[in-house]
């Protein structure tokens, strides 16, 4: 499903020169497989990850998703692929505040609606949208929070919410960016419940989310115990994908 094949990043210099994030990285990953990628403050971790999700190109090489290279596509095309293939938890929710948590979850579903304005919270959703926004919601605890603004939930309850969010267009990649960076351990234990094991009772742990939704998940964190439970663990250090342990050697 998605392959990158010798992708570099390099970034220029207002003094001259670049600087190279990304060097030569390969790897492929198949539908319903995970991957962690771990690394040092600054290693290119969240570059990497845009780069997987169509939010920034590389200075070269290919990024294959179903065949389809990436780094060929306009950026109308990639905003579409995005919308409809590919589903963001970032370390920070970014719910809307003055939407409620169904709407901030409907948010996604709004592309193909040209008629509505942009960043507008979303009115009564169609195709089913709403339907399955609101059993998602319940899957995770949160039934009786639809009604509610970010601002009158706790921050677990605002990052379940990006999850769902997430989810809403049925992805078949799930990209998290340090999803449990901002948490409390409980709370963390809770997020990393509802991505890896379902062990909390929220639903929509992987074995389920790959078996439901068909989605890959690939997840960037400093957190040793989360990357312990998803894995197969990679390391991006000095530009360079690598498992851990090993001397340089790309991840494959």
């Amino acid at each position: 499903m998605l392959e990158l094949i010798n992708v570099t990043k390099t970034y220029e210099s207002p003094a001259g020169g670049g600087a190279c994030v990304l060097k030569d990285i390969t790897l492929k990953i198949a539908p319903g497989e995970s991957l962690v990628i771990v690394g040092p403050s600054g290693s290119g971790k969240s570059t990497l990850l845009n780069i997987i999700g169509a939010l920034d190109r590389p200075t070269s090489g290919k990024v294959l998703f179903d065949g389809n290279d990436l780094t060929k596509l306009s950026e109308v095309q990639l905003a579409r692929i995005r919308n409809q293939h590919i589903g963001f938890v970032f370390q920070l929710h970014h719910l809307l505040p003055q939407c409620t948590v169904l709407e901030n979850v409907l948010v996604p579903t709004l592309v193909d609606r040209s008629s509505r304005r942009r960043h507008a919270c979303p009115e009564p959703a169609e195709r089913g949208d709403e339907a399955r926004a609101v059993e998602l919601l319940a899957r995770v605890g949160l039934a009786d929070y639809l009604l509610h603004r970010p601002g009158e939930l706790s921050v677990g309850q605002r990052q379940r919410v990006a999850v769902v969010r997430a989810l809403i267009n049925k992805p078949r990649l799930l990209l998290a960016d340090e999803p449990t960076g901002s948490l409390d351990e409980t709370t963390a234990e809770s997020i990393a419940d509802l991505l890896v094991e379902s062990r909390s009772g929220f639903g929509l742990g992987r074995d389920e989310l790959n078996r439901t939704e068909k989605a890959a998940l690939i997840v960037v964190t400093h957190s040793i115990r989360l990357a312990e439970r998803i894995g197969p663990v990679v390391e991006l250090t000095g530009g360079v994908l690598k498992k851990p342990g090993t001397c340089g050697e790309a991840a494959g």
